[in-house]
């Protein structure tokens, strides 16, 4: 296995390269799409095939298989007259979820989905490994793997978008918790009273993610509307939506702080929000970070916009693939 050099010259353990002709395949399954894609060699897209998650999650499985079947046949193509296959196959998916047993746990966005034992099933019908995480944990691994996160070995993943999901490298290594929830940092209250998220009033999530912004507009204008609205109108100057965002800023740079204080990780990347609108957020979060956190373990964490853009998804299955394979034969 390859392995990174950090900016300490520290070996990160995350592999940088696959040989070429080893082959993944990334499912991603979300409440609105379902997406599966054919990977090559160091996270190169061979093919994607996506469709609406709609049905029962038997009909969803079924098509999932069929569409499965369709692009291990296009892996088994080689333009040598060689045959080969996908070597593995990685499943992301919102929590809850306990990826030891593979099974699915009733996401909220996944109704009917309870306790699904999606590994088994896979394994089952495709001969292959299969390995599950949360999609938190997924990104984060992806980042890590070919994105923000590459060359540290620890690092946290905050999605930063609809919700506020977090996930863990440590030591080089993934990191779980006991029972799959570690990394729930939107259910934190950072305040003693706020807007509601992650049914917790004052919580990290009811105030940074896509909905907190929303609930605060909405208190503060009478209004609603997106998250993305409201980055917009921040930047032309409105100015309900300038203390959404600088209200948003404050809590987003004191939840980091805790996060740098108890963990000091040597990077943290924002997902989703921060990518688009980071100059709106850097200045008032950098600050409060500055204030609230440990001066040693501040200077020695970097936080990054996630690098991976529309494939963070998608690569984030082939990362669980990546590292599931590497975990069962380290030496690949």
């Amino acid at each position: 296995m390859d392995i990174q050099t950090n900016r300490r010259g520290e070996t990160s353990g995350a592999p940088r390269t696959s040989p070429s002709t080893v082959q993944y395949l990334g499912l991603d399954i979300g409440g609105t799409k379902t997406a599966i894609s054919l990977w090559a060699g160091d996270a190169v897209l061979v093919h994607k095939i996506q469709f609406p998650t709609g049905g029962s999650p038997g009909d969803i499985i079924a098509r999932i298989l069929t569409t499965v079947d369709e692009l291990s046949q296009l892996s088994a193509c080689q333009s040598d007259g060689s045959i080969s296959r996908p070597a593995a196959l990685g499943i992301s998916c919102g929590g809850p979820l306990d990826s030891k047993a593979g099974l699915i746990l009733s996401p909220p966005n996944l109704p009917g989905w309870d306790r699904v034992p999606i590994v088994s099933i896979m394994e089952e019908k495709t001969g292959l490994p299969c390995f599950l995480e949360n999609d938190a944990n997924a990104c984060a691994l992806a980042e890590w793997y070919w994105g923000a996160g590459q060359g540290y070995r620890n690092m946290a993943f905050l999605t930063f978008g609809t919700g506020l999901g977090c996930g863990l490298i440590l030591n080089g290594q993934l990191y779980r918790g006991a029972g799959d929830l570690a990394g729930e940092v939107g259910h934190i209250r950072i305040a003693e009273d706020g807007p509601e998220g992650y049914g917790k009033r004052g919580s990290w999530e009811g105030y940074c993610s896509g909905g907190g912004l929303s609930r605060l507009y909405t208190e503060i204008s009478g209004r609603i509307e997106t998250g993305k609205y409201i980055c917009d109108a921040a930047e032309q100057g409105e100015p309900d939506a300038r203390k959404v965002i600088e209200t948003c800023a404050f809590y987003l740079g004191r939840g980091l702080a805790l996060l740098i204080d108890i963990l000091n990780p040597e990077c943290i990347v924002l997902g989703s929000i921060f990518v688009r609108s980071e100059k709106l957020f850097r200045t008032i979060m950098e600050s409060v970070i500055e204030q609230e956190a440990l001066m040693l373990s501040r200077t020695q964490c970097v936080i990054l916009p996630a690098k991976l853009g529309e494939l963070l998804g998608d690569k984030a299955a082939l990362g669980v693939a990546v590292n599931g394979l590497h975990r069962l034969t380290p030496g690949l």
